[in-house]
């Protein structure tokens, strides 16, 4: 048999690990005595871990009945492998404030004893989507040399109420394990509206309260430091946003910067380009985000010169902007300077 998990699915639930095999049969002949098993059938616990399941593989003979004498075997599952993020700050083009102010955390991870109770625990990254929030948290894992576990608030959400709760607990537990660790959670507002707006979305109420537990220390989790990023900061429910120390803020890239990521991910480019004039391009995109120049110009723009059998060219990259530009952006402010 072997470890097949919860009926409900939930990122961050804590999974039986089967450290003494015989042990396991003992206890696995007694719970399960009588039972009638088949290959492809569930056992599921009821003791220690309730609801969990083990799905049995192979069955000898075919059709069998748990007895006292019956051999059980578990199979192992095996460890996951710690995520490393191959991204450093100086890969991020721009935000400079932010790569500033992320060194202290960076100092705080690799050495938590040193601050006390004068830790960095919550940050709050926010600014439009697309500009290098959950970048700059891989480059924090990576140059400190620690864990990040990332999450989508959206997937904490569950379908009843106590669930997302149970998964916070469960995440800052883990991250607890693995200290010193980092907790990033991707799209906050999912969660962390105004509180006018929560009646109407599940157990939300409920995830709010234990993020805000976790997040005031009252049980005090060291060397773990909670990363949230929003593209929406001001819908924020105001309890939520007081119980981060810091907001750092992620702007749009200027004209040098637009320009410096297109030369660096034209690099990377599978088809050369062919007199293509990138200074124009960045010159015409004007309140594009990295992740626009890179999806909705770069990309785009290879796909159309793939269609026509050629190289890149200047109008393959002209073509991508007004079908990129997003209706509420104004004109560019530089072609008026």
């Amino acid at each position: 048999m072997r470890p097949a998990g919860y009926p409900l699915k939930s990122l961050f639930q804590e999974h039986p690990v089967v450290s003494d095999s015989k042990l396991f049969e003992l206890y696995a002949r007694e719970q399960w005595y009588g039972e009638a098993v088949k290959p492809g059938c569930y056992l599921f616990d009821r003791r220690l871990y309730p609801d969990f399941a083990f799905q049995v593989v192979k069955v000898y003979p075919n059709f069998s009945v748990v007895g006292s004498e019956t051999t059980i075997k578990v199979e192992q599952k095996a460890e996951t492998k710690r995520v490393e993020y191959d991204v450093h700050f100086e890969d991020v083009v721009g935000q400079e404030t932010a790569k500033r102010k992320v060194k202290i955390v960076e100092k705080f991870l690799q050495d938590p004893e040193k601050f006390g109770r004068w830790a960095p625990r919550n940050i709050l990254f926010y600014g439009i989507s697309g500009t290098g929030k959950t970048m700059i948290a891989r480059a924090l894992s990576a140059q400190a040399k620690v864990p990040m576990l990332p999450v989508k608030a959206t997937s904490l959400i569950g379908e009843f109420v106590g669930e997302g709760a149970r998964q916070i607990h469960s995440l800052y537990e883990k991250a607890e394990h693995m200290a010193p660790a980092i907790i990033f959670i991707d799209e906050l507002d999912a969660i962390a509206l105004d509180r006018r707006y929560q009646d109407l979305r599940g157990d939300v109420s409920e995830i709010v309260n234990s993020l805000l537990t976790e997040m005031d220390g009252i049980q005090r989790r060291t060397g773990v430091c909670t990363i949230a990023a929003t593209n929406q900061i001001e819908v924020l429910d105001s309890s939520v946003r007081s119980r981060f120390e810091e907001e750092i803020e992620f702007k749009l890239p200027t004209l040098e910067e637009r320009l410096i990521l297109l030369q660096k991910n034209a690099e990377t480019l599978p088809l050369p380009m062919e007199d293509v004039n990138l200074p124009e391009i960045a010159r015409q995109t004007e309140g594009f985000s990295g992740r626009d120049l890179v999806e909705k110009v770069l990309k785009a723009s290879l796909h159309h010169a793939i269609m026509d059998e050629g190289d890149i060219t200047q109008r393959h990259l002209l073509e991508t902007i007004p079908l990129a530009r997003k209706e509420f952006r104004q004109p560019p402010k530089e072609m008026f300077s």
